[in-house]
């Protein structure tokens, strides 16, 4: 069942993506060569806590972190440990917090100093793909035409979307109905309507589409090695279209 939220729950989930919103400012200055993935978790998780929030990941489902760090050829749910950045390197940073009962969830991947062009244009096709779905959300849309606007821009710029891993409904659950794909067919789908909160996250990878879980049965991978991209807003449907609840309003 797809929960639409109240006037009254969407003034607090605007709260819970503010604080993950200014948690992404401190890690976009935090990450840079030679700070280690543990340090940015600290960062994270003292500013959640200060802000009356605690990280909706710590402890979910045994997650032992605050934040997901994920580096490289690593697409999803890094732990955060003694790795340390280097020059060159990108990181996606996944962050949760829970406000006064409901959640906000953000992913943005970073670049540790300069990146190669083929890199960069992975970062920056991922993050337009994520805005050109988000685009497409208000009242009486299907679903999965903002899941093919994800697939379009991917797939046009020669990079692959990732399928066992789908973007979620949000609210007093982390994870809510429904289940956004990356990829599908227009006009198929559940309609949006005004109050529904929605996770958009594409997933991108450089080489083919495959990714596979590590041993410690958390972190993802690409299966052939190639450097991947993970950016995440949560949006309520509106009555006239959308609001991103995780952007700061100087974004907007």
């Amino acid at each position: 069942m797809i929960i639409c939220k109240s006037d009254s729950e969407l003034r607090v989930m605007r709260e819970a993506g503010r604080i993950v919103a200014e948690t992404h400012r401190i890690m976009k200055e935090a990450v840079k060569p030679g700070v280690t993935t543990l340090e940015l978790d600290q960062l994270a998780e003292a500013y959640i806590r200060s802000q009356g929030a605690v990280p909706s990941f710590k402890g979910y489902n045994g997650f032992p972190a605050s934040i997901c760090a994920s580096v490289n050829d690593e697409l999803v749910h890094g732990f955060p440990g003694s790795r340390t950045l280097n020059e060159g390197d990108i990181i996606s940073i996944d962050i949760g917090a829970q406000y006064n009962g409901f959640h906000g969830d953000s992913a943005w991947t970073y670049t540790v100093g300069k990146v190669s062009d083929e890199v960069q244009r992975l970062l920056d096709v991922s993050e337009q793909s994520l805005y050109a779905a988000i685009e497409l959300i208000r009242p009486d849309v299907r679903l999965f035409t903002v899941s093919h606007a994800v697939q379009q821009v991917v797939e046009a710029a020669g990079f692959s979307v990732v399928r066992e891993f789908v973007g979620h409904g949000i609210g007093r659950d982390l994870h809510e109905e429904p289940q956004i794909p990356n990829y599908g067919l227009p006009d198929r789908g559940p309609k949006l309507k005004p109050g529904m909160v929605l996770c958009i996250e594409p997933m991108v990878n450089i080489g083919e589409r495959y990714v596979r879980t590590l041993e410690d049965n958390w972190t993802v991978v690409t299966e052939d090695g190639s450097w991947c991209a993970h950016f995440e807003h949560t949006v309520a449907v509106t009555k006239d279209g959308f609001e991103i609840l995780t952007m700061l309003p100087e974004a907007k």
